[in-house]
């Protein structure tokens, strides 16, 4: 049996989420890089956080880049599948522009079933074609850390969907949202918090059901979001023929896909 003392300052995040500060002695499974040395005050404020954990959560993520010779900073792609609660992490290759698959991380809580979100208040997570951009970053968050994934899209709007605040976020808390422990809500951060600042001037977040292979999706001929599913397959599909997110726009209430 492993035995560990903690000594510990804990200030927890208004929602639970605790970080610990001070003197401790770590429990073998909490990584070393988790441990923030920010006091309470600083903690409250944003850009301190997100700072903080982008230092501590730097040297391990550079070191899984130079594994396949990427590097931090450089323009980075999010997939989602609800299904089987992941979250997918993509980085442009300098060389040919083409995204190259990093790393997938559990999603740790996320509310509602399968499907679309449809109304403010349902505690259904969105499924479509999503985009982020500096001022979507929250680095204040409630939640530790969190991005607005921009729900809702044209297409939401056109359709009729209503809701708000739907974010990635830490805390493993959701009502609608995609939940992450802080602990991987800083790599994912930390990644994406780099794109930008790098200038990627927004990166893409696309939200499955599953994976939209053609034998997954014959199971659904019966759902009421086949079809819907049908136009996400679309996109899908382009970025696993070519390895780079498609232009999504939106016509006649469908998701259309460019260069």
């Amino acid at each position: 049996m492993r035995l560990a003392i903690i000594i510990a300052i804990c200030t927890a995040s208004t929602l639970g989420g605790a970080l610990w500060y001070g003197i401790y002695t770590r429990l073998p499974e909490i990584p070393m890089d988790h441990i923030s040395q920010l006091s309470a005050e600083e903690y409250q404020q944003g850009e301190l956080r997100a700072q903080d954990a982008i230092t501590r959560r730097s040297p391990r993520l550079n070191s899984l880049l130079q594994t396949q010779d990427l590097k931090q900073g450089a323009p980075v792609f999010i997939r989602i599948f609800k299904e089987s609660k992941e979250l997918e992490i993509w980085i442009q290759n300098e060389i040919d522009g083409k995204f190259q698959y990093l790393h997938t991380w559990e999603i740790a809580a996320m509310s509602g079933h399968l499907g679309p979100k449809l109304a403010e208040g349902d505690r259904q997570a969105p499924e479509g074609f999503y985009y982020v951009a500096q001022t979507q970053m929250k680095p204040d968050s409630a939640y530790h850390l969190a991005f607005n994934i921009g729900y809702p899209n044209s297409y939401d709007r056109a359709h009729q969907r209503t809701g708000s605040f739907i974010m990635v976020h830490g805390n493993r808390v959701s009502a609608g949202c995609f939940a992450m422990t802080d602990y991987w809500i800083e790599e994912i951060y930390t990644l994406c918090a780099q794109a930008l600042k790098g200038g990627q001037p927004y990166f893409r977040v696309h939200i499955f059901p599953f994976r939209m292979t053609d034998e997954r999706l014959a199971q659904e001929t019966q759902s009421k979001w086949y079809n819907f599913w049908k136009n996400l397959q679309q996109g899908y599909h382009w970025f696993e023929q070519k390895k780079t997110p498609p232009n999504v726009t939106v016509q006649d209430k469908l998701y259309q896909f460019s260069e």
